[in-house]
């Protein structure tokens, strides 16, 4: 779908489930979403991106390493669809790169063909992303990105109890050029 010089972005497939469960249930990759969870809740997190793909023609989707074909993680855009918060419809970015390609630029330069994607492929007028506050590394991209922290915009994630920190999320958008 979407080509690099290193990575494939492309959509998800069932088979992937299993690949995917094991690239980011680790500790380390769950740190800031609450620790590892069972398989059953990626495989539904998935689902979403298979659905979304299929509605809208996009979604957060499976990042390959063009050498070998190894799922690197994921990246892309999907529709925000948080009901009841500042961002229910906004175009969302996102990533998650399995710890053994941390530190190589992947994340980046998936990120950066998602929105380079997003804008020729959709008509909307910003792209945001969201993260909590320790998460440095991904807040920390989106500012290289070019991101600008929009305060007004935080929210708590509707899937986090009120009391639980992970659902404490900042956001950072960027204007379409």
């Amino acid at each position: 779908m979407i080509e690099t010089k290193r990575l494939l972005l492309r959509p998800w497939r069932e088979a992937d489930k299993p690949g995917f469960h094991a690239l980011v249930n680790t500790p380390a990759m769950m740190a800031h979403f609450g620790g590892p969870v069972p398989q059953a809740r990626h495989d539904a997190i998935l689902d979403k991106q298979i659905a979304q793909q299929e509605r809208f023609g996009h979604c957060m989707w499976a990042v390959e390493l063009r050498e070998t074909g190894e799922l690197a993680g994921v990246c892309g855009v999907r529709i925000g669809g948080h009901p009841n918060t500042p961002v229910p419809e906004e175009l969302e970015i996102g990533w998650r790169i399995g710890e053994k390609y941390w530190g190589q630029g992947i994340a980046r330069e998936a990120a950066e063909a998602s929105l380079a994607w997003g804008w020729a492929n959709t008509d909307r007028p910003r792209i945001a992303a969201w993260t909590v506050i320790g998460n440095t590394r991904s807040w920390g991209l989106m500012e290289r990105l070019g991101m600008v922290r929009r305060a007004d915009l935080d929210f708590h994630h509707p899937e986090y109890p009120p009391e639980d920190p992970f659902g404490a999320m900042i956001v950072y958008a960027i204007d379409r050029p």
